[in-house]
């Protein structure tokens, strides 16, 4: 099987342990796996600024009222530095909302929404915890599983506790022996992102475990779990280890989500995985070899080791402490053991906002805050600011910064003719003071290498997939072979038109594809299966490039893998993906034309009982689309569905 295909196994990891505990819906012995569409009640739904924008989708579905007011949290984090009449006024109806429906709500200023929903006790080791904001991941440094949702599922939450959710392939990272002193949680995720930056785990679900682990404080694990994200995960899971109990106990409050007999019921059974879980790929560290890397600029996927750039003495004009990677108590005390008794270069401004209002009160407490004023910090607000673009201290035109945040495409941090390296907070520091990228002296080595396998899978379980009234057994077409990997969403429809809301559906499908082949409407046949290869749809989150192929009247798309946030918008908008690596590879190895869009003459037959597409005498298996797809089908996408049980 390929590596990108989901497993079948009977033993269950991490992640479809969680999934497990939060589906619903389920029949008694139906024991979930990897390929699943499963329908959740998440622990918490976080939503933050865009908290305005899923109100209004709320409202379109018709609801008035939360169905379990207790699992939505607001926090008001990305914008905190615009105090404009517009935006505080934007502010003062999500707080006003959140009292109507009784809501817990955190203002402007107490600190960036994922670290509140870690401070708080919303993310809770063993609990599925999403939000409406795509570095949800971090939750799995304490030991949920955290991953993102978007607009419309979060509103869909709101009015039912309820969304879907397709669990991921698993990979499983193998941590061994123990970070030297100086070298952090951030080098080994950029390491990661470094190593393996050909799409090894795009989509993935990531667990970490291995002797290493129990070496790795909390604030490592939650910024590797961060990262998780822009190395193209959907979730990265740490266990709930002694290390996880220690950190609770160490916040341990009657009075808070804290609670000693909570405590106490993580330590005595935590949720681990089974033996012989089935996992699609193992990578395997060794912590002893990871050096001060940063990556960049403009990519997390080119990676340097610091004792090999700072020879060059690569200039920086900014460098930045800030964010919901690395912002914690931790990370300060980091970069405050390298400032102590120094001053920021002259040429350099030197950013700093704490990820919360409690992890500032901390870092003042231990003097580590006062350290990182007097080296010539520029202070902030608890929020997210420049790592998104946003308020005081971008990126200016031919500026370079050294960042301890998550992201460093082109203009993410200002100007698009600037430029962005992620780095652990001890190399912002001493990068901050020299003027130019370097490291804290000492921290030498020739780095990790790599380590991928595809361990054997179990055999496939057996069985059909009922039905429900309304959905096809079986689907029927002629193939129409789009050979890419990663056709992106401004492929398949050209973002010149994303935000024309007058077109029709026959002007949107004429446009479909337009940007990938100018010659596929002129091949295109009404009920054409288009089979396309791995990561279809990757790039921006726009819908039409869903809904165009399906107003084009393709009434499937085959795909080697999906973008989860192409393959989201599709089922949302009750629209059939299926995931078939194996028939992708078998085209592959026939004789088509090598043009952008092949007619096969191949007719192909799903069966959606039994899961196998059937070409010539050929039967290629893909994973069941059990009940929570097919309810998402039958109703014409999720706001339906969701307006269907609200009535």
């Amino acid at each position: 099987m390929s590596r990108r295909g989901y497993p079948f196994h009977m033993a269950q990891n991490l992640v479809e342990k969680i999934v497990q505990r939060f589906a619903v819906g389920l029949t008694e012995e139906k024991k979930l796996k990897s390929g699943d569409f499963v329908t959740v009640q998440p622990r918490h739904v976080m939503t933050h600024d865009n908290t305005a924008a899923v109100m209004l989708k709320f409202k379109g579905l018709g609801a008035t009222q939360m169905k379990i007011p207790a699992q939505p949290v607001f926090t008001l984090d990305h914008n905190v530095q615009d105090t404009s009449e517009k935006n505080l006024e934007k502010y003062a109806d999500i707080e006003a909302f959140s009292k109507n429906m009784g809501v817990d709500f955190h203002p402007a200023g107490r600190g960036i929404g994922h670290q509140i929903m870690i401070e708080e006790g919303y993310a809770w080791p063993g609990t599925l915890v999403v939000a409406s904001d795509s570095h949800s991941n971090v939750y799995g440094g304490i030991g949920a599983l955290g991953t993102p949702v978007v607009r419309t599922d979060a509103a869909a939450l709101w009015a039912t506790g309820e969304t879907w959710w397709q669990i991921p392939p698993v990979t499983k990272v193998i941590l061994r022996g123990k970070l030297k002193p100086g070298v952090s949680g951030k080098d080994v995720i950029v390491a990661l992102c470094g190593l393996y930056n050909q799409d090894e785990v795009l989509n993935h679900a990531l667990v970490f475990e291995g002797p290493g682990v129990d070496h790795l404080d909390i604030a490592s694990r939650l910024t590797i779990a961060n990262m998780t994200t822009e190395w193209g995960a959907l979730t990265g899971v740490f266990p709930c280890d002694a290390q996880t109990v220690a950190w609770y106990r160490n916040r341990e409050n009657a009075q808070s989500a804290f609670k000693p007999a909570a405590i106490d019921a993580l330590e005595s059974s935590p949720v681990c995985a089974d033996d012989g879980a089935n996992y699609a790929q193992i990578i395997d560290l060794d912590l002893r070899s990871v050096v001060p890397c940063i990556c960049g600029p403009h990519t997390v996927k080119a990676m340097e080791k610091v004792s090999e750039v700072e020879t060059q003495q690569r200039k920086i004009d900014k460098a930045y402490l800030l964010s919901c990677t690395n912002a914690r108590v931790e990370d300060l005390a980091e970069a405050a053991q390298v400032l102590k008794g120094k001053k920021v270069a002259e040429h350099v401004g030197f950013y700093l906002a704490p990820a919360s209002d409690q992890v500032q009160r901390e870092s003042e407490s231990r003097g580590d805050w006062q350290t990182l004023v007097e080296a010539g910090a520029h202070v902030l607000p608890a929020g997210c600011g420049p790592c998104i673009g946003m308020g005081e201290g971008l990126l200016e035109d031919g500026e370079v910064g050294i960042s301890a945040t998550n992201r460093n495409f082109k203009g993410r941090m200002g100007s698009k003719e600037s430029e962005a390296y992620l780095a652990s907070p001890a190399v912002v520091a001493a990068s901050a003071v020299a003027g130019f990228i370097c490291a804290p002296e000492g921290l030498q080595g020739n780095g990790p290498e790599r380590s991928l396998s595809i361990p054997k899978q179990s055999p496939p379980e057996k069985g059909e997939t009922p039905i429900l009234d309304g959905f096809p057994e079986a689907l029927e077409g002629e193939i129409l072979f789009c050979d890419a990997d990663n056709l992106n969403t401004d492929g398949i429809y050209p973002g010149k038109y994303t935000y024309r809301e007058d077109m029709s559906a026959e002007e949107m499908a004429a446009a479909a594809m337009e940007n990938y082949d100018p010659d596929f409407q002129s091949l295109v046949q009404e009920g054409d299966l288009l089979v396309s290869g791995f990561n279809f749809g990757t790039g921006s989150s726009r819908e039409q490039a869903a809904t165009s192929l399906h107003y084009r009247g393709i009434p499937l798309v085959i795909g080697g893998s999906f973008s989860a946030t192409y393959k989201r918008n599709a089922f949302n908008n009750g629209i059939l993906l299926v995931d078939c690596p194996s028939l992708l590879e078998w085209l592959r190895s026939q004789s088509f034309d090598s043009a952008p869009t092949v007619r096969t003459g191949l007719s192909a037959s799903l069966d959606f009982r039994s899961g196998v597409v059937r070409i010539e005498g050929s039967v290629f298996s893909f994973s069941a689309l059990g009940p929570t797809a097919q309810e998402l089908i039958i109703s014409g996408g999720l706001e339906n569905l969701v307006q269907s049980r609200l009535s």
